[in-house]
């Protein structure tokens, strides 16, 4: 996803006072994240709270991610913790334009991000989660795929399942995981890239299969709409109160972030729908999810 223009921050007012620019020194890397630390975590020193890390898309930085989600909401109206990491250049190896294994070590970054994690804040290590938009979607798939024993589920936001995790998806253990893609998406095509990744439909068919669960048995309902919305949105769910794959379909939606501002600074990103709240949506997939091994 190409670079979007930081005029968001002149667009809306982000609760940031408790976010912190931290870095931590991955493979003589200085790799940087931002944490946030949601109302009330002072005032609650016996409390552990889940994390969400949520990965911004190719050529965003982590505060442009933090700045256009409006996570740290969510964050404040549920109690949990979110963390934005910071790609190298900008990015995050999932196999495309970089060898899977030789090009960046992204999964051991994290690995590295979450002992940090936990040791500087209080993490619940049984809710750890992960989200990201459209490359740092691809991205939290890998991370559903390579580190099922840290992740309880992931939600990929405009990035369905990459050929190249699919390859080297050996382990195949059972994690949440949701999609939410726009069929009107021109960037990471709905229906897939032949070589590059699955559908959106065959991604959720492929982690029901991960989960044991029949992907034909999975429930669909409409969500609301909203007047004056070009979009509408449904969610097609199946799974156990452990494990559960859920797909959100905007019709036509584009290559954002529903519920976001629908700020455009003419880039072919598409329509952002306003039926979709997504931050709440990932958050209750999220929130039924808790790893009960964390070893």
């Amino acid at each position: 996803m190409k670079k979007l223009i930081v005029i968001l921050s002149l667009l809306c007012l982000v609760p940031a006072a408790s976010a912190q620019v931290q870095s931590l020194s991955h493979q003589d890397v200085k790799r940087k994240y931002i944490v946030y630390t949601p109302s009330g975590y002072a005032g609650a020193p016996e409390r552990k709270l889940p994390v969400v890390l949520n990965f911004a898309g190719g050529g965003m930085t982590a505060a442009e991610q933090m700045l256009y989600t409006q996570m740290n909401r969510t964050a404040d109206r549920h109690g949990f913790i979110v963390v934005y990491p910071q790609g190298i250049k900008n990015d995050w190896n999932v196999g495309f334009g970089m060898p899977y294994k030789e090009g960046s070590n992204d999964v051991g970054f994290v690995r590295q991000l979450l002992a940090a994690l936990e040791r500087d804040y209080r993490i619940d290590p049984r809710r750890v989660y992960a989200t990201g938009l459209s490359r740092g979607g691809f991205f939290a798939l890998r991370l559903a795929a390579e580190m099922p024993e840290r992740f309880a589920a992931v939600a990929s936001v405009g990035a369905p399942m990459p050929e190249p995790v699919i390859a080297h998806h050996q382990e195949r253990r059972p994690v949440g995981v949701m999609l939410v893609h726009g069929t009107a998406d021109a960037v990471v095509a709905y229906d897939g890239k032949t070589g590059g990744y699955l559908s959106a439909r065959d991604t959720a068919s492929y982690w029901a299969q991960v989960n044991g669960l029949d992907w034909g048995a999975a429930q669909s309902r409409q969500l609301p709409s909203v007047a004056g919305d070009a979009t509408s949105a449904s969610i097609s769910e199946h799974g156990t109160p452990q494990h559960r794959v859920a797909l959100v379909t905007v019709k036509d939606g584009g290559h954002t972030w529903p519920g976001a501002d629908p700020f455009n600074v003419g880039l072919p990103i598409g329509a952002t729908s306003l039926s979709v709240d997504v931050n709440e949506l990932i958050w209750d997939f999220f929130r039924r999810h808790g790893q009960q091994n964390t070893n």
